[in-house]
């Protein structure tokens, strides 16, 4: 018998990416991600190659192929290919825990935040970091972060209760979204990129224009 998503969910984290109306993308706190028919229920495809739990995920724009990228309590973040289920490269700059990971708009690369302090952004095609966006006042981890449509700006939520926007290119910090009363746990640009969504453990939602 195949295991299902029903039956492993006591393993799933919250993080779950629906990757077409069929199929379903969930990481683990076993170390592994998997692919999923939503109708079956069966599993279609696993991925093996980090060593702690998996706390983030997101697939690549649609136009730009079948792959994902993962980040954890491993330090690593891992970019996967969909079909063969093969790692196909693997960064290992951060000094803690992975908490989010966000494909650039056109998908040729990404960011993540990490309880370091840190936020990263990798360049695929050049495979390695190319900017660190950092302070040294900012000492609290990072836990979500997200683009603006056109890719120019990095929203960045951190556990000191702020959302911190960088200059994607130059790497310097542009403001400073004070609001909430507790550490952001989730930060996303609406589709039209118009505005900003940040949730807290404030039990709060806020907008952004």
């Amino acid at each position: 018998m195949h295991p299902s998503p029903q039956a492993c969910c006591d393993t799933f984290h919250i993080v779950c990416v629906l990757c077409c109306v069929c199929q379903l993308l969930t990481s683990s706190g076993d170390g592994t991600c998997a692919l999923w028919d939503v109708e079956s229920g069966q599993l279609l495809q696993s991925f093996h190659g980090h060593t702690a739990d998996i706390l983030s995920l997101d697939l690549a724009p649609s136009e730009t192929g079948n792959t994902f990228v993962s980040g954890g309590c491993d330090m690593k973040a891992n970019v996967w290919d969909m079909r063969s289920g093969q790692n196909i490269q693997s960064f290992e700059s951060h000094e803690s825990d992975i908490n989010c990971v966000k494909y650039y708009p056109s998908g040729d690369a990404f960011a993540s935040a990490s309880d370091d302090a840190t936020c990263r952004f990798y360049d695929l095609r050049a495979d390695r970091e190319v900017a660190v966006y950092q302070k040294d006042s900012i000492i609290f981890g990072a836990s979500s972060v997200d683009f603006s449509l056109s890719g120019r700006l990095l929203f960045t939520g951190y556990n000191d209760y702020t959302i911190n926007v960088w200059d994607v290119l130059k790497g310097t910090r542009v403001s400073i979204l004070f609001g909430h009363e507790n550490r952001i746990s989730r930060v996303r640009v609406s589709p039209d990129g118009t505005a900003l969504c940040s949730a807290s453990w404030d039990n709060s939602l806020r907008i952004w224009a």
